[in-house]
């Protein structure tokens, strides 16, 4: 299974949010490059990387941080946050991203997505489905696309959506656990998936509860932030 530590960007810092909450976040690092390092020497090599300012805005707005952490050797990452056209992916694989992650507009315009995933292939394309009390949410979590996750997950896959990054928001930053039956659901209606775990995570039995059922990656933040997991207890699982 693929354990992918997370960095947050906010006005070029390493930050978590709780609950999506844009208003209750903790700066961890303002050198988010030298975060990455942190991960990559200890054996991490496949960063996940979210723009939060770009998911607001609608636009990536942290260039400078990506840029930096871009300029890594031997470092992987899927990244996302305010993707909304062509020009930002091609923008993004030129500076190196392995995989894009796109969400809000696979809920507005899922015709455009379902073209990238044609035009760059499924597998550099990530789908992200931010879900709260069954819904699916997007525009950085602030509004509810009124879909539950099975209809939005049936629809993508129709177009070619395989790698699914499903984050349980009521759980995000908050350490209680992963969403383990919603993604066991997921799994299990969509065995098709490559399913990447996001949110809650908060001890090494959450990253084997996940991995039993059957995601193919979990993301990791703020548990690895404030020292509730190593990177060394994670190796086990590299």
């Amino acid at each position: 299974m693929l354990i992918l530590p997370a960095i947050d960007l906010a006005n070029g810092n390493c930050v978590r949010l709780r609950q999506g909450d844009f208003d209750d976040r903790t700066i961890y690092s303002n050198s988010p490059k030298e975060t990455a390092q942190k991960f990559l020497d200890a054996g991490f090599s496949f960063l996940h990387i979210v723009d939060l300012d770009g998911a607001r805005a609608g636009s990536i707005t942290n260039w400078d941080a990506l840029s930096a952490i871009h300029s890594i050797p031997g470092l992987r990452t899927q990244v996302g946050g305010g993707v909304r056209s062509t020009d930002d992916i091609h923008a993004l694989f030129d500076l190196g991203v392995s995989r894009i992650i796109v969400g809000s507009i696979a809920i507005q315009k899922p015709e455009l997505v379902a073209g990238w995933i044609g035009e760059f292939g499924a597998n550099r394309i990530v789908l992200a489905m931010d879900v709260r009390d069954g819904l699916v949410t997007y525009h950085g979590w602030l509004k509810s696309s009124g879909q539950t996750a099975g209809n939005f997950l049936t629809r993508m896959t129709r177009v070619g959506a395989k790698i699914i990054l499903c984050t349980d928001v009521g759980r995000d930053g908050m350490l209680t656990g992963p969403g383990v039956g919603l993604y066991r659901e997921l799994q299990t209606a969509f065995p098709e998936i490559e399913l990447l775990a996001s949110g809650g995570v908060s001890a090494l039995g959450d990253i084997a509860a996940v991995k039993e059922v059957g995601c193919a990656g979990v993301i990791i933040g703020r548990a690895l932030y404030e020292g509730r997991i190593t990177l060394a207890e994670l190796k086990k699982y590299l």
